[in-house]
């Protein structure tokens, strides 16, 4: 018993509060790339840019700034030095020397106007390390009004320092004052950024292939196509191992295939061999109400085996070919008018289609058979959209209860008050087309009718 319930109290429970850090999972998954080479890009691509931007960040904050200061501290001390030569030069004394000096010593090209207003502020840049911080240089050392402009001619910056009775108007270098070569290092940034992308670009595409070729290969086994004859293991040791334990896997089902057939075909051979006798028999007893009981039974035998042949078979060896989805649906409304049935066929997308034609006929065959058997309205649709075909076949019939549905595809399941009970039946028509669904890399899905009765919808890829 907690502690807190023992004495009569109780700890009120504590929640995490999260806000809106709860939903970024949700959308980086949404707008995620799915396919594993796009996302390796970005794992890679992903920490080379945020390194690059910190860098970024952090020189143009630090060194960049750093240097336009020390730049701006030496040219406003050479200007506050002209400025106190010219403001301490004798009255009525010549300049020539002081702009001289200035000229060929501090390389700047100084004047001395008339006194006047100084021009109104120039409009301020929008990156104005420079104006900052020459700004800052000349309210510290010189402590007199000034103008500047740093962003008229982009190789020059005008100073203007208004003085007691005259202005000093001083054009400076401006890779003097800032720190102009900053784009080397930028073009440099970005150049071997650029080169570690097409680096990993490169490689992970060389690393990619062998896994979608795995997956390719896989996928093409679950819809019964041979195995591609260019494809080997290659790559990485772990996609070698798990290309060779693909191969060493088909290999083993094919053998068991292949095994199972060549027994069930002895099989088949014998069993058909004694009803063959049995046949002989009863035609050399005569005729009588007792031979025709046993030639019903033998019929029935003969019926049941046939089915469980083709359950256990399932034309696993036939090979994947293009089929006509219109002309095999079509064939199903002469059936239906010897039956007294209504059906309806509808084909929207392209009616050519991928799949094993002798297992797929089958498999809609046995749908189809099955809802004319307990209804009298059939309708069937089928959509080829994309990559995926979908073939719904609805009935007016009495359907089955949902509890019920996963059952009947269960091998010789025949519920007793099922719809799928059939004289002579052997259980095996839903469990064969949902075997022959799966093989294809499909399913089939059982549900309640438009019509009334049930719906089966299947869904491949083709």
């Amino acid at each position: 018993m907690p502690r807190g319930r023992r004495y009569g109290w109780h700890l009120p429970s504590i929640r995490i509060w999260r806000g809106p850090l709860r939903h970024i999972p949700r959308i980086v998954q949404r707008y995620m790339p799915t396919g594993l080479y796009a996302r390796s890009l970005i794992i890679i691509i992903a920490p080379v840019v945020i390194l690059q931007s910190v860098v970024t960040v952090v020189f143009m904050e630090r060194h960049w700034q750093l240097v336009t200061k020390r730049l701006s501290e030496s040219v406003v001390q050479d200007i506050a030095a002209i400025t106190a030569m010219v403001e301490e030069r004798p009255v009525g004394a010549d300049n020539s020397d002081i702009l001289r000096i200035a000229r060929e010593h501090l390389g700047l090209n100084v004047s001395i106007l008339a006194p006047e207003p100084l021009p109104a502020p120039a409009p301020k840049p929008f990156f104005n390390i420079l104006d900052g911080i020459l700004s800052e240089e000349i309210t510290r050392q010189i402590g007199r009004p000034f103008w500047i402009d740093t962003v008229g001619n982009s190789k020059i910056v005008e100073i203007r320092i208004q003085l007691a009775d005259e202005v000093l108007r001083v054009f400076a270098p401006r890779n003097s004052a800032y720190a102009s070569n900053t784009h080397i290092f930028l073009v440099w940034m970005v150049g071997t950024s650029l080169v570690l992308m097409i680096i990993a670009i490169l490689f992970l595409r060389n690393q990619i292939r062998p896994i979608q070729a795995l997956a390719a290969a896989a996928e093409g086994f679950g819809r019964g196509q041979p195995m591609p004859s260019e494809f080997r293991p290659r790559g990485a040791s772990e996609v070698r191992r798990a290309s060779l334990a693909f191969i060493q896997m088909r290999d083993r089902i094919e053998r068991q295939m292949e095994q199972r057939t060549a027994m069930l075909t002895g099989v088949s051979h014998d069993l058909r061999t004694i009803l063959t006798r049995f046949r002989l028999q009863l035609a050399l007893l005569g005729e009588g109400e007792d031979q025709d009981e046993l030639n019903q039974d033998v019929d029935e035998m003969q019926r049941m085996l046939e089915g469980y042949l083709a359950f256990a078979k399932d034309e696993a060896g036939e090979d994947v070919g293009e089929c006509d989805l219109a002309q095999m649906l079509g064939k199903f409304h002469n059936d239906a008018k010897l039956q007294g049935r209504q059906i309806s066929v509808d084909i929207v997308g392209d009616p050519r289609i991928a799949v094993r034609p002798d297992s797929f006929a089958r498999m809609i065959t046995n749908l189809v058979a099955n809802a004319m058997r307990h209804g009298t309205r059939v309708r069937i649709r089928a959509s080829h959209e994309g990559r995926w075909l979908t073939v719904s076949v609805e009935d007016d019939g009495p359907g089955i209860a949902a509890e019920q549905r996963e059952e009947v595809f269960k091998p010789f399941v025949r519920l007793d008050t099922a719809r799928n009970i059939d004289s002579g039946g052997t259980g095996l028509g839903l469990a064969i087309a949902r075997d022959i669904a799966r093989s294809h890399g499909g399913d089939i899905l059982l549900s309640d009718s438009k019509l009334g009765g049930l719906r089966a919808l299947v869904r491949i890829p083709a």
